[in-house]
């Protein structure tokens, strides 16, 4: 049975009733966690455990705080105030979570599904997004991460173009995997909004309604946007539905003829509006 699952954000007891609740067997099942596995909740080490536990049969994909952890690490960038990363940043093995971390993935392509954090820009379609999610995962992986990680953070550019190269074409994917809700017709990204779709800034919409984007005819299930909430569609799911926020964790099972969602209950660890 293949499932995919929202944001977890360090909240492993609501993670390990979903597990209980589905009757989840390794041997079995395969899940995949659309990202931000770490930081807001309560046990953010605990979360790593258990999805390095389920060893093949969890597939983990990197979302902003995973890479805010990894830059946290790295002396890149200063702790939030709502961060509960120090278990992960004081663990006597920290460095062996770190490497496993960044090897994770950051866009997958099965099951019928393309699978990120946040969104994709309108230009790609899903082999291009998995292709140029894979320039960035090597660089995460690879000998040089400390630098990629002081260059990665940055607004620009706000659009792609074919023509992009080194760390702004990098950056450009991340922004993309990691962070965009809302982006223009022509691809324009916007970060600063975070409401809901309802919410949109002029001239921007959800980037999964941008008209004639090129994954329009593969199906997409991300995280990331908490205040969107639940889209349960044929060819699109939204599935970060606040756990960390007091809401609840969301699985969805994407094989077989019918669809099943399950949901998790989830105390609330962080107030909306924390900084």
């Amino acid at each position: 049975m293949i499932y995919l699952v929202g944001d977890l954000q360090g909240c492993c007891n609501p993670f390990e009733r979903l597990l209980q609740t589905i009757d989840f067997s390794p041997s079995r099942d395969h899940v995949y966690v659309l990202g931000d596995l770490v930081n807001r909740g309560p046990d953010s080490l605990g979360v790593l455990r258990r999805l390095r536990e389920l060893d093949n049969a969890a597939t983990c994909l990197l979302g902003n705080h995973d890479l805010h952890l990894l830059a946290v690490a790295h002396g890149v960038r200063k702790p939030h105030r709502s961060d509960t990363l120090d278990e992960i940043l004081h663990a006597p093995d920290r460095e062996d979570w770190l490497n496993w971390i960044r090897q994770r993935r950051l866009a997958v392509h099965a099951h019928g599904w393309l699978m990120v954090h946040a969104g994709v820009v309108p230009q790609w379609d899903a082999a291009q997004t998995v292709a140029l999610a894979a320039e960035v995962e090597a660089m995460l992986a690879g000998p040089d991460v400390g630098e990629f990680l002081t260059r990665m953070y940055g607004n620009e550019p706000d659009k792609w173009r074919e023509g992009l190269q080194g760390v702004p074409r990098w950056r450009c994917v991340v922004n993309s995997l990691t962070r965009l809700r809302f982006c223009s017709v022509d691809g324009t990204m916007e970060f600063a909004t975070k409401e809901g779709a309802g919410g949109a800034p002029e001239g921007f919409m959800p980037w999964f309604e941008v008209p004639g984007r090129r994954t329009a005819g593969t199906p997409v299930a991300f995280g990331h946007w908490s205040t969107l909430g639940l889209i349960n569609r044929d060819d699109l799911l939204s599935l970060d539905t606040g756990c960390v926020w007091g809401g609840q964790l969301t699985a969805v099972r994407v094989d077989g003829a019918t669809r099943e969602l399950i949901q998790i209950d989830c105390p609330q660890a962080q107030k909306p509006g924390k900084s």
